[in-house]
């Protein structure tokens, strides 16, 4: 790929979601969670989390170039969901597995702020961020 050509992920990202869409499945992505991704960090296990980007489940639902921009209902609560596209390490169907991985690479910052979204800072209050025994909300970086 030429330093001026475009990535491809983004828009086998959106192919992929209007297939599952078309063909009645509910398409999830696998995201590798980082400090420039918004997500309740409380349902991340193992530096990941699934998410279903079907639209029944996501609200003002934008599958952009360079991030994926949603809201979405965790436990209740209505959740701003920020994801990179360079975090995204799979979409598939939910119902069937069809799908594509791809290659996870370093990703940007929220657009307008120079400093990282999530930290362990954003860990909820029934964890300690001392203790490595508690890894629920807490960001670990997969490499």
């Amino acid at each position: 790929m030429s330093t001026n050509e475009s990535s491809t992920k983004p828009y086998l990202l959106r192919a992929l979601h209007d297939w599952c869409t078309d063909n009645g499945y509910t398409p999830h992505i696998v995201v590798q969670v980082d400090e420039n991704t918004i997500v309740p960090l409380a349902h991340v296990q193992d530096g990941q989390i699934t998410l279903n980007i079907g639209l029944l489940a996501t609200n003002r639902l934008t599958l952009g170039n360079d991030y994926i921009e949603f809201q979405a209902r965790f436990n209740g609560a209505t959740e701003d969901i920020f994801v990179p596209v360079a975090a995204v390490s799979a979409i598939f169907a939910r119902e069937t597995g069809a799908g594509m991985g791809f290659e996870v690479s370093a990703s940007e910052s929220y657009p307008g702020t120079d400093t990282p979204v999530a930290s362990l800072d954003d860990t909820p209050d029934d964890t300690d961020p001392n203790d490595p025994a508690s890894d629920r909300g807490h960001l670990r970086i997969v490499k």
